[in-house]
């Protein structure tokens, strides 16, 4: 069963939280390896697995043919649905939902940090761009932190104080 050979192993889950939370990122064999902490043979394993399975797909540097880079199929039937358990797994879903939606004129939210490179963390960090009522953001923080057991960190622009190009330099992130 797809279900049984999907959710096997910690290493599985690792990949494919890292890979689904931010699906146009892409990475390679030596990265993970480092990210993850265990040998190039089990990531190696691990990624010829999902590979198989189609839920992610494999692509050759043109200049060096021995280094593959790895990105989740988008267009898999499944992804949707793996990555909303994806966010349920890290939290993501609840503070989109009990935060993000209603907290009046949202314009842009970015998540960064570790959970922007796909790894699940701690903590939650978040750029919300708008008119954000502040004392209403701080009272759901309060709500949904021990909720999904992760600390939020909150950086909030006015639409008229913020530009893409402030998230050069601050490491991975991406738009929600």
């Amino acid at each position: 069963m797809v279900l049984d050979n999907l959710f096997s192993g910690k290493i599985r889950v690792a990949l494919l939280t890292k890979l689904l939370l931010n699906p146009v990122s892409k990475v390679y064999l030596r990265g993970l390896e480092r990210d993850l902490g265990v040998s190039s043979n089990t990531v190696r394993l691990e990624l010829n697995k999902l590979q198989e399975m189609h839920l992610i797909q494999a692509q050759e540097e043109e200049e060096n043919a021995k280094v593959k880079h790895y990105s989740v199929n988008q267009a898999h039937p499944m992804f949707q649905t793996l990555r909303s358990i994806i966010l349920q797994f890290v939290g993501l879903d609840q503070i989109v939902d009990q935060i993000i939606k209603k907290l009046g004129n949202v314009d842009q939210v970015y998540l960064t940090g570790e959970l922007a490179e796909g790894k699940n963390s701690p903590f939650v960090d978040l750029v919300l761009v708008g008119n954000i009522d502040r004392p209403y953001l701080y009272q759901l923080i309060e709500k949904v932190e021990p909720l999904i057991q992760k600390k939020v960190r909150v950086g909030v622009f006015g639409k008229d104080e913020f530009q893409e190009g402030m998230m050069v330099g601050s490491g991975k992130w991406m738009k929600m």
